[in-house]
């Protein structure tokens, strides 16, 4: 165990002023005699600085000042940038040395690469601390079912952190449906184009792994980078656990060279016979915002996941709205002091997985070939551009199909796998 570096933990004043917190099953009224019962903030470890892992220290901040946490200490193996987290925050070089270090930890934040999401998590899952799991939760489906098993085991809640979730259009989606205002749900898919350079692949030795030295990773564009849109698909879809699938096939190719896809199609069927579509890419000519499409046999949505703006198409004429979000964070805070509804619990993760471990056991992503890929930008700000691959998206989103299917050039006949 190495030393740890700055601030020792369990030395930092433990008495910041407390917040007022609702007490669970009395609303927001307060009785006769009934006085509000004070709350401390949430401790708070975070592991992992970097990467999306910055994006926590910012919330974190946002949320230490309303009084609502106090980020204890953080881990990473490499220090944090000067002034990025907070003074009174110890420093150490991994999870084992803080939790060793620290007491009382309320909540564990877990953003770091995929491979090593099994393990800190099982570690988490040891302490008395609640989990939040950046997303994707693992990198198969046995750890998966592994770490569901620890929680069951340990009593702890865990989110996952697929942040669309949060959306408040979700709600409404539903209500949408239940209105039959768009007829018949017939199905659903995802479309995602975007943009990464050669720096992408370069930022760290995992980026664009299948595995490295034995270890999954399944670092593949449906995956990480438009993993949201897989998700948010299948929440829509009422797909949560792994019940609630019944099939997966896949279609995958790369143009970037790399181990994992960066170009595929992904093709669910859940349990009650809806197709659930995801074309997606990292090999676009501009990146646009990802949506997920309803189609109904009177009318469709359109729900741009990452703007919360939800568009509504019947014969009465086109609706847009934009709505709000509840942070993941907040939402596993109120589910520990008040027994909120998690919004993205661990289980909940499973039909996720069934796409990933579909991924991970399908044969190596296809190269496609140079006649079809041309190069914008120079050196690592250079990005791959799959030739007609707007197009191709649309098509395969609109028909169910895979590239395969849908005959294009580039693509290998007969290349979906089922599971």
């Amino acid at each position: 165990m190495g030393t740890p570096a700055g601030t020792d933990a369990a030395s930092q004043p433990r008495n910041e002023e407390p917040v007022r917190a609702r007490v669970p099953g009395q609303g927001h009224r307060q009785g006769p005699g009934t006085v509000a019962q004070p709350v401390r903030p949430a401790r708070v470890a975070l592991v992992g600085v970097h990467g999306f892992g910055a994006h926590h220290l910012g919330n974190l901040e946002r949320l230490q000042a309303a009084g609502v946490v106090h980020l204890v200490a953080v881990a990473d193996p490499q220090p944090p940038g000067p002034g990025s987290v907070p003074a009174t925050a110890a420093v150490f070089p991994g999870l084992g040395e803080l939790l060793a270090a620290t007491e009382d930890l309320e909540l564990i934040i877990v953003a770091t690469p995929i491979q090593t999401h099994a393990p800190l998590a099982l570690a988490a899952l040891a302490t008395s601390a609640d989990l939040y799991l950046e997303k994707p939760p693992v990198a198969s489906l046995a750890d998966f079912n592994t770490l569901c098993d620890a929680a069951r085991a340990s009593g702890r809640s865990v989110q996952i952190g697929f942040q669309s979730l949060g959306s408040h259009a979700l709600q409404a989606i539903e209500e949408l449906l239940a209105s039959g205002a768009i007829g018949t749900l017939e199905g659903i898919s995802a479309t995602g184009r975007w943009v990464r350079d050669r720096a992408y692949y370069k930022r760290s030795r995992w980026a664009g792994k299948r595995s490295i030295g034995g270890v999954d990773v399944v670092d593949g564009v449906a995956t990480n980078p438009l993993a949201h849109a897989v998700a948010t698909a299948l929440r829509i879809a009422g797909a949560r656990t792994v019940e609630d699938v019944a099939s997966v096939e896949t279609d995958l190719y790369h143009a970037n060279d790399i181990e994992s896809d960066d170009t595929s199609v992904i093709r669910i069927r859940t349990n009650t016979g809806l197709p659930v579509t995801c074309a997606l890419t990292i090999c676009a000519t501009e990146s646009v915002e990802p949506y997920v499409t309803l189609q109904g046999s009177r009318g469709q949505a359109v729900f741009h996941y990452t703007e919360d703006r939800l568009t509504v198409h019947t014969a009465k004429g086109v609706t847009r709205q934009v709505f709000g979000r509840d942070d993941l964070t907040e939402n596993l805070l109120a589910h520990r002091r008040e027994g909120a509804e998690l919004i993205s619990p661990l289980p909940d993760s499973g039909a996720f997985m069934l796409v990933l471990e579909a991924i991970r056991t399908a044969p190596p992503p296809a190269a496609i070939g140079a006649d079809y890929v041309h190069w914008e930008g120079d050196g690592d700000a250079a990005h791959a551009v799959v030739v007609g691959i707007e197009d191709a998206l649309e098509q395969a989103a609109k028909e169910h199909a895979t590239f395969s299917e849908l005959g294009l050039p580039w693509a290998l006949p007969a290349r979906g796998t089922a599971s």
